[in-house]
């Protein structure tokens, strides 16, 4: 992640959202965005995390506290005047125009001079790497290339922000990595700042500078990727973030960030989450490829005994399915290699790991 600097670019000051002036669906929002960063919003769908971009560009008004850009309050402008760009799932291209027109138009509204238009409009389909679809409409153009002309016109008149709600959301796999690829290159290349909304986790994770986590109209934790998919702060962003598992048990002790729990399998040492206290109920949280399975050469401070379910081939990696004695599901993942073992139906199994990639959460 880039060094960006010390001012605040984008703040939101205890932003709070409500339509029937009863219900909160944004509950406080309080964030400083850098120049130049990329934060993506993300959550489960009426988290509301895209209500947070509707009041950013706009489209929502704020029921109460602040939206500020570059120091200067703008929860009371009109869309228009916020110098803002936006990137839709569905494109929102002008379908009767052509792409050379489409990135024309935002620079026609700002009167610019036809010569600074066309010599715009000429860098930034190149730019988008579209020189010779110039004259094509968008109905001729494969989803890709609608979405890197949306691209480009959110971007050809320098606004001080871009927002995507959603914009690789109508794509397949491949055109959705290809595109996470091409707007990663784009912020790089023009340093622009962007506020990002998706439900899709890997996308965040591949993206961002920094990934917001909603639910119920609270931000559970802001931080960077790694920060939050190795240290979730509670068992939410666990589950939400990548895949999880969870072994129930019972907090024996607690000496310093240790926790000592018990369960089922056995005794665990893990990671301790703020709150934790002892003699509580709680859940180990722990990844499925931080778990190793004998024979290893790996070192381990957890012991648990298993039985085999089913294993399935998902090319790159194996993924293994068992059982613990109170019929808690664990995943492993294993690298497909001659190493990845075999197990009869219903074999016992031993499962490894440190306490180091492990954390108990207080049990909801």
């Amino acid at each position: 992640m880039k060094d960006l600097g010390s001012d605040v670019f984008l703040r939101f000051d205890n932003v709070k959202k409500t339509y029937d002036q009863k219900n909160l669906v944004v509950k406080g929002f309080d964030m400083d965005v850098q120049d130049g960063e990329f934060i993506t919003l993300l959550g489960p769908s009426g988290s509301g995390k895209t209500t947070v971009l509707m009041m950013l560009a706009g489209f929502e008004s704020v029921t109460s506290g602040d939206i500020a850009i570059a120091g200067k309050s703008i929860t009371r402008t009109a869309p228009n005047k916020r110098n803002i760009g936006m990137v839709f799932q569905n494109y929102a291209l002008f379908p009767h125009m052509t792409v050379a027109e489409n990135l024309a138009y935002p620079l026609t509204v700002r009167k610019l001079p036809k010569p600074q238009i066309k010599a715009r409009v000429a860098e930034y389909l190149d730019l988008v790497e579209l020189s010779s679809f110039g004259n094509r409409r968008p109905g001729q153009l494969s989803g890709g290339q609608r979405q890197r002309v949306a691209l480009a016109r959110a971007m050809i008149f320098e606004p001080t922000l871009i927002l995507m709600d959603e914009p690789l959301g109508a794509l397949d796999k491949n055109l959705r990595e290809q595109m996470q690829f091409e707007i990663t290159r784009l912020h790089k290349k023009l340093g622009f700042t962007v506020i990002y909304v998706t439900h899709d986790q890997t996308e965040a994770l591949s993206m961002s500078d920094r990934i917001a986590v909603f639910n119920d109209g609270v931000v559970q934790q802001c931080a960077p990727p790694s920060e939050l998919y190795e240290r979730p702060v509670n068992a939410f962003v666990a589950d939400f973030i990548g895949e999880n598992n969870f072994v129930p048990g019972r907090v024996t002790s607690l000496q310093g960030s240790t926790a000592q729990v018990q369960t089922e399998g056995g005794p665990l040492v893990a990671q301790a989450a703020e709150g934790l206290v002892q003699g509580q109920a709680c859940r180990v949280s722990i990844r499925p490829e931080k778990l190793f399975i004998p024979p290893t050469s790996h070192a381990h401070d957890n012991a648990l005994t298993v039985r085999f379910n089913t294993r399935i081939y998902v090319g790159d990696f194996i993924r293994y399915y068992f059982k613990m004695p109170d019929g808690t599901d664990i995943i492993v993942k294993v690298l497909n290699d001659l190493s990845a073992p075999e197990f009869a139906d219903n074999a016992e199994a031993q499962l490894l790991w440190l306490a180091s990639d492990c954390i108990a959460f207080p049990a909801s």
